[in-house]
């Protein structure tokens, strides 16, 4: 699995103009599930975003998690994330992981990181078109990759 964590101020996902998530300060999470990915990707990013130390203490330093500061988290599922860019110029999305495996581990996650902080964690629509506001605050962005991990 592939994360975009970004440090927002606010976020929000429309669709159809009709505001379906919003957050105020916390963490906005672009989801891609690549085929293969298992539960055990799924814990493990859980645990890495709920305490990635990425909000300021009180001497400004990067030393604070989303739990630590009670902060909001909204999931946005985008299959874009698993792109392989090697060959020509068009993206290819062959590595995606297909709805039957994408949804149940976009779903466990997003249940995963709400047990976690202890607060429901704002959801997009798996699959649909959205449109993704958020206010990145530092900036501050990072990738995750659950293969990677080791």
């Amino acid at each position: 699995m592939r994360l975009v964590i970004q440090r927002v101020s606010s976020a929000s996902v429309r669709i159809d103009g009709e505001t379906v998530s919003s957050i105020d300060r916390g963490l906005l999470v672009l989801v891609g599930v690549v085929e293969g990915d298992t539960p055990a990707d799924v814990e493990w990013l859980v645990g890495k975003t709920a305490a990635m130390r990425i909000f300021p203490d009180e001497n400004g330093v990067m030393n604070k998690s989303l739990v630590d500061i009670g902060g909001d988290a909204l999931s946005v599922s985008q299959f874009t994330l698993t792109a392989s860019t090697k060959k020509g110029n068009r993206p290819s999305y062959i590595h995606a992981a297909g709805h039957e495996l994408a949804i149940p581990l976009y779903e466990a996650y997003c249940e995963g990181l709400s047990r976690a902080i202890r607060k429901q964690v704002g959801r997009g629509v798996f699959g649909a078109d959205m449109q993704v506001e958020l206010v990145n605050d530092g900036p501050v962005t990072i990738i995750i990759d659950s293969r990677l991990r080791e």
